[in-house]
């Protein structure tokens, strides 16, 4: 079987995500058996390693969805989608919505998660994003009182191209390309938009051939 580089960085983000979990469960796990057992000291060295635990749990869950396999159509639970999105962002300065009570493929929520990272970019002083569905899209929105989509990235999203050197993109913003290639692939538009306090993102599902 012959594999792409982009299905072989997704099978790459989703081997260590699924490896890095296990563990990082069993220290948080462990952490709360002893503190139950009274053989660690309680106090905020104990908290503070649980509190550690508990945001890479909620990051790598959330990476693995996003960075993960493409292509999965096997549906999420619409609360789990929105509480691991919750706890990824929970004490940032980015506030989250997910108000859809439909369960989605996995593929679509990874598009989901793929357009709240890219908003997130825009701002860089916080704000509000919300994912909506409507007829035949999926649609992102951001909200502040900062939003900025200028530079390369926001072309190769509406584009579907990168306009400057594809070297000198940083790992914080592959999550542009990302989007774009899997949309690509499958034969999604993405329409970005952008105006006083708010930008979005518009991706059309109607003609999608993944």
């Amino acid at each position: 079987m012959q594999h792409d580089r982009s299905s072989l960085a997704a099978l790459i983000g989703s081997r260590i995500c699924h490896d890095l979990i296990n563990p990082i469960g069993a220290i948080s796990n462990g952490l709360e058996l002893a503190g139950m057992a009274g053989m660690a000291p309680g106090g905020p060295e104990l908290s503070l390693i649980q509190q550690s635990c508990d945001n890479a749990t909620a990051r790598i869950r959330f990476f693995r969805i996003a960075f993960g396999n493409a292509g999965d159509t096997y549906p999420i639970g619409a609360a789990e989608v929105q509480k691991t999105l919750a706890d990824h962002y929970a004490g940032t300065r980015i506030m989250t919505s997910w108000p859809i009570t439909e369960s989605l493929g996995r593929d679509v929520t990874q598009f989901g998660y793929l357009s709240v990272l890219c908003l997130e970019n825009a701002l860089p002083q916080g704000g509000q994003i919300q994912v909506t569905t409507e007829p035949g899209r999926l649609v992102t929105t951001a909200q502040a009182d900062t939003v900025q989509t200028d530079g390369p990235y926001w072309t190769l999203l509406a584009k579907g191209a990168f306009s400057g050197d594809s070297s000198k993109l940083r790992p914080a913003d592959v999550q542009f390309p990302l989007l774009a290639r899997l949309c690509k692939d499958d034969g999604i538009a993405i329409t970005v938009r952008s105006g006083q306090g708010w930008a979005s993102l518009t991706l059309d599902l109607s003609d999608r051939t993944g």
